[in-house]
């Protein structure tokens, strides 16, 4: 298995430590801004989100006089995350009552679930739970200003859209716009995998942002030390891989690919009892639990497997034996499809291999967290995804390759989320600046001109890469066939332009240096020789001390990605991925004219000639490339193609 990479903690334990009213640093972080009338809470899985709700929403209620709080989750199982609790004894001055009859999330009819919550809105009950489905059910029978006064808090808030074929997405604009009601939005991960933003830009500027990072939660861990991403590149069927990296003596959760997908035989079932055979052989199964006891082959070892792809009567059972695992010995290994992922709580998960890439990031980071939950069971914890090489003969060798590189350009994030951030500085030439941990200084760079800027700097850093991850464009440069320059001084900004299409160009470039040096430098290594640090990037080894914004521009802050490919496939599966990118001939998408040409004419203004498409400077032959692919446009036009 290739690594991608790996992080050490510290465990400091900070994360999990509390104040003197039983919070803990995120949820401490989150009441801080608790007056807020819209707050936005992104912070990662098992870092006490649902409880921080429990404190605002307690404080909405007594302090700020609103009438009623309403939490709102995306399925039943996530809504015992709201159970009553006790808040009291760790020093809060009020325990989270809910009333059954206004616990919606139990089980029982669509309708009379709508019945419920409006009668709750006409009563003088105070918290409510419920699915985001009855939300929208009983939305469209309630008119907007009953939410007047009222706490909406949307949890997994990342299922909401701006499309307008999105019903949540609908309702939370209309409640924004027709109501007086305060909102907490809730999340692991803001970004979605597809290119719909959850809210529209002049909507989001209203919420006040609580960013916890995964590095803070992971950090503060009081067990886990070390987090590694890692690849399997397999060819013909994933069954006769798997073996390859799943270790029986972890506890681990398997993710089998959908049916649907490439890498699926088809047959669920099958794949399920091949894995299973090459474990061991099946002693039996529970009767009452529906566990399988599994004899191992090597040793004789007997483990606990919970088979959640077959959605005969027991897994109902087995859903609730894995509700009540309290003990590491309890569970061993689970076999999932569409599972365990969302909502879902196994601390002494130590592996989550996940067979295929899958369709967004959001599931990616919610399938990661499945393993990183602190655990005295585990000092270290490992996603590995199984992912299809494409072959020569590989008819659909094109979607092959893309789909390797949505996978890894998932992990990239994944690092870039993972690891610990950095503030970056213009270096002057005042001698006695001084850094303080994790601060940068960097020769050349702007810093941010705008209030605008600084938020986005603080709290949307990686929800952009994100987006810029999944650009194909950018894409391309995981094989080293795009220019570093083009890559950091075309691509990225064109994508900054279009999240946030009021930036000026100023802002544009503030963001996009903070953007790409961020990405760099978590990607690069440092090394330490006498008295002064040193940084690689790359095939480059710099100073810190000599940090350059030009110099930062000449890396592909995508470097590690090509690495590994290099590493882990032979030249001709390689050649056969940069022919299927095809990025010398010219390509751009629409996106990329839009950002391009108006510095084209800027140029053409200012030099009185056009940029030349074979200069020796990227930026130039860029700009040239796009002046040709216009006039081949223009011509395909006239000709009537």
């Amino acid at each position: 298995m290739e690594h991608l990479f790996e992080i050490k903690y510290h465990q400091t334990g900070q994360s999990k430590n509390i104040n003197k009213y039983g919070m803990r640093e995120m949820q401490a972080r989150a009441f801080d801004k608790r007056n807020s009338q819209y707050l936005l809470v992104k912070a990662p899985p098992a870092s006490g989100k649902s409880r921080a709700l429990m404190f605002i929403g307690m404080d909405k209620l007594i302090n700020q006089g609103l009438k009623k709080v309403i939490v709102a989750v995306p399925e039943r199982s996530i809504g015992s995350s709201f159970k009553n609790t006790d808040l009291k004894s760790f020093g809060f001055y009020a325990d989270w009552k809910v009333d059954p009859k206004n616990n919606l999330t139990t089980a029982g009819g669509g309708s009379s679930k709508v019945k419920d919550f409006i009668r709750f809105m006409e009563s003088n009950d105070k918290i409510l739970i419920c699915t985001h489905s009855t939300l929208r059910y009983a939305f469209e029978r309630i008119d907007d200003k009953a939410f007047d006064n009222c706490l909406l808090a949307i949890d997994e808030f990342h299922h909401v859209s701006a499309d307008v074929n999105s019903r949540l997405g609908e309702l939370l604009r209309s409640i924004f716009h027709n109501s007086s009601a305060h909102i907490v939005a809730m999340t692991g991960s803001y970004f979605r995998g597809d290119s719909v933003p959850i809210l529209l830009p002049e909507d989001e500027e209203l919420f006040e942002k609580v960013t916890y990072s995964y590095y803070e939660q992971l950090d503060g861990y009081e067990y886990l030390k070390g987090f590694g991403i890692g690849y399997h590149f397999y060819q013909d069927k994933y069954t006769s891989a798997i073996n390859e990296v799943l270790d029986t003596n972890l506890k681990t959760i398997i993710h089998i690919p959908n049916v649907n997908s490439g890498e699926s035989t088809k047959d669920k079932y099958d794949e399920v009892n091949q894995i299973i055979d090459l474990i061991g052989e099946v002693e039996y199964q529970d009767e009452e639990t529906g566990i399988l006891y599994v004899k191992k082959h090597l040793d004789g070892k007997i483990l606990k497997v919970a088979d959640l792809v077959d959605d005969q009567a027991s897994r109902e059972s087995i859903v609730e034996y894995l509700r009540n695992v309290k003990e590491s010995k309890d569970l061993d290994i689970i076999i999932a499809l569409g599972m365990a992922k969302e909502g879902f709580d196994w601390p002494f998960c130590e592996h989550t291999l996940t067979v295929g890439y899958r369709g967004s990031l959001t599931e990616i980071v919610q399938i990661i967290g499945r393993c990183t939950r602190d655990s005295p069971n585990k000092t270290y914890a490992q996603f590995t995804n199984l992912i299809a090489k494409p072959e020569a003969k590989d008819e659909l060798v094109t979607h092959t390759v893309n789909t390797m590189l949505k996978a890894i350009s998932a992990s990239l994030l994944m690092e870039q989320v993972l690891t610990p951030d950095f503030k970056f500085k213009r270096k002057t030439e005042d001698s006695n600046q001084s850094s303080t941990p994790g601060e940068l200084f960097v020769k050349g760079m702007k810093e941010p001109s705008t209030e605008k800027v600084k938020k986005i700097i603080e709290n949307d850093i990686n929800d952009l890469k994100a987006k810029i991850m999944q650009d194909s464009q950018v894409q391309k440069s995981f094989t080293g066939e795009v220019d570093s320059k083009v890559l950091n001084k075309v691509l990225i900004p064109k994508v900054i332009q279009k999240v946030y299409p009021n930036l000026s160009d100023e802002e544009i470039e503030e963001v996009r240096q903070n953007v790409v040096l961020d990405t760099v430098m978590k990607g690069a290594k440092s090394e330490v020789t006498g008295s002064k640090e040193f940084i690689r990037m790359g095939d480059k080894f710099v100073n810190i001390e000599d940090l350059d914004i030009n110099l930062i521009d000449t890396i592909n802050p995508f470097q590690k990605a090509f690495e590994v490919l290099s590493k882990e496939l032979n030249s001709p599966v390689l050649k056969l991925i940069q022919e299927s990118i095809d990025a010398k001939r010219i390509i751009f998408d629409e996106d990329e004219l839009v950002y391009i040409w108006p510095k084209v004419e800027e140029f053409y203004q200012s030099t009185g000639k056009r940029p030349d498409p074979r200069s020796e400077d990227p930026i130039e032959r860029r700009m040239g490339e796009s002046v040709i692919y216009m006039q081949e446009l223009r011509r395909k036009r006239e000709n009537g193609k």
